[in-house]
């Protein structure tokens, strides 16, 4: 996979996480998760590499913040167009 992107998980007709999938090569697995602030996941493959986010509360999810976690992990910034799944719920 060479772009990132989002899956919204709901219950109810709300969301209840969503998960920003990471550029990552075929058959990467997690096998480390790293809480980085509130309501916000890291998952890491066995290289260290960072392969996803998770948001458990989705409803705090930004753009910005978004792409100061990203930025921290030294990935590419996402478009606002990327998060059209969650805005739309």
């Amino acid at each position: 996979m060479r772009e990132p992107y989002l899956e919204v998980s709901f219950r109810h007709g709300r969301p209840l996480a969503a998960y920003l999938y990471l550029p990552r090569e075929d058959g990467e697995r997690s096998s480390r998760t790293e809480r980085v602030e509130d309501g916000v996941i890291v998952d890491y493959s066995d290289a260290g590499r960072p392969i996803g986010l998770e948001f458990t509360v989705p409803a705090r999810v930004t753009l910005a913040g978004i792409n100061g976690i990203l930025r921290r992990l030294g990935q590419r910034a996402i478009r606002a167009e990327d998060l059209a799944p969650l805005v739309a719920a």
